[in-house]
């Protein structure tokens, strides 16, 4: 059924996460057993059903494409985890401000929603993460602009400008061990062992 979602994704052109970033995304939710999941990007639903097949937790999954959703939400009833899911159909940046606001903790975030605003929701992530949580994030190379000495395409100069930062900061944060993984379009893996307060 995976093949499936797949096809469709590349039919109608929705990013979906690649086969070997899916494979280790699915290994960390299965090495640190995820009970409370935080997916910023739900697209179709594919990635939300590959960690859900991973573990026995819940997902908190924010998009604010609503066609995607209503697809997302059909994929999640043929696995039979839309009891599992909580689906928030909004901004994730407005989203992320109520979790906080309301003090929810996870303690997985899976990261792989508008790439120029991962350094805008970083500092909301670390409020909801609790100690030891993970975090992963998908495409941090964009297509290789992020690492390249060239200039940048005007188009996509704000988002390499911003994941750049986001890198940064995050790599810099004394309450995070961060791996990078050379895969695919770039991944990080943040563990954070620190106390925001």
């Amino acid at each position: 059924m995976f093949e499936e979602i797949e096809k469709y994704a590349k039919e109608y052109y929705v990013p979906i996460i690649r086969k070997e970033s899916g494979i280790l995304l699915q290994e960390y939710v299965k090495k640190y057993n995820a009970q409370n999941i935080l997916e910023i990007g739900t697209a179709i639903g594919y990635s939300a059903i590959l960690m859900l097949s991973s573990c026995s937790g819940k997902i908190t999954t924010i998009d604010k494409d609503e066609k995607r959703l209503e697809i997302a939400k059909k994929n999640f009833s043929k696995f039979h985890v839309e009891d599992r899911v909580r689906i928030i159909c909004e901004d994730a940046k407005t989203v992320l401000n109520t979790l906080c606001e309301k003090n929810e903790k996870f303690d997985f975030v899976f990261l792989d929603g508008p790439k120029g605003q991962y350094y805008n929701y970083f500092f909301f992530i670390k409020k909801l993460l609790k100690p030891n949580g993970i975090l992963f994030v998908d495409n941090i190379f964009l297509n290789g602009l992020v690492l390249s000495q060239q200039p940048i395409p005007h188009k996509h100069r704000s988002m390499v400008v911003n994941m750049r930062k986001f890198l940064d900061v995050l790599k810099n944060d004394k309450n995070f061990n961060v791996e990078i993984v050379n895969i695919e379009d770039g991944i990080a893996v943040a563990t954070f062992n620190g106390d925001v307060h």
